[in-house]
């Protein structure tokens, strides 16, 4: 699926998912020659990559420090509100081509998430996780539906989320579920499981209601 892309694409999608995952921190510098240099390339494709993720809410410019990953911000309830109808229409989509090899590749990445949290590796998770959704997603053939989700991931608490004791298990749980739906070729049940995986993962992080 990657040889497909661009070399900028491909760039803008290993620090989008580094982003997310934490290993590259909000507020930190990203320059160019380094990354160019780390990846092989040249400064051309990482230039445009950050364009491409400057676009998305991914990373700033500043006149003076050049770029960097744009920091943490307040996220209100309409975020989350845009992600459940956005990504359960890339689920709907992504049901009717997904096949068996892919089944198994997911269930890989699955796998691998939940070995990552056990092992208290939480970088490695997050980063795993991206992977797992994305290429469930890409799998619905909608680039611009992906687009705005990917928007709306540069915005999301994940590193809150993932913070939460217990919730690397639940997730795990979450990630079985929605893949024996799509298993079962079952678009109800897979809707639901990704619904309740991503308002699970909200509502980790919102205070109690007091009593």
């Amino acid at each position: 699926m990657l040889d497909n892309r661009t070399k900028e694409e491909q760039v803008a999608d290993y620090l989008r998912e580094r982003i997310i995952s934490g290993e590259i921190a909000r507020g930190a510098r990203l320059k160019q020659a380094d990354i160019a240099n780390d990846l092989n390339l040249s400064i051309t494709p990482v230039r445009e990559a950050l364009k491409i993720l400057e676009a998305e809410g991914y990373v700033r410019r500043d006149s003076y420090k050049g770029a960097m990953v744009a920091p943490k911000e307040a996220i209100a309830e309409e975020v989350l509100q845009l992600r459940l109808v956005l990504e359960i229409r890339l689920v709907q989509g992504a049901l009717q081509q997904i096949t068996d090899q892919d089944l198994l590749v997911l269930k890989q990445l699955s796998e691998d998430f939940a070995a990552a949290f056990q092992a208290g590796d939480r970088a490695a998770a997050r980063g795993i996780n991206y992977r797992f959704h994305r290429m469930l997603y890409e799998l619905a053939d909608m680039p611009q539906t992906l687009h705005f989700v990917q928007v709306l991931w540069a915005r999301y608490p994940f590193d809150d989320i993932n913070a939460v004791t217990g919730r690397g298990d639940d997730a795990a749980r979450e990630h079985e579920a929605i893949l024996a739906a799509f298993a079962s070729r079952d678009l109800t049940a897979a809707v639901m499981a990704m619904r309740q995986h991503i308002e699970s993962g909200w509502a980790a992080i919102q205070p109690e209601a007091p009593l």
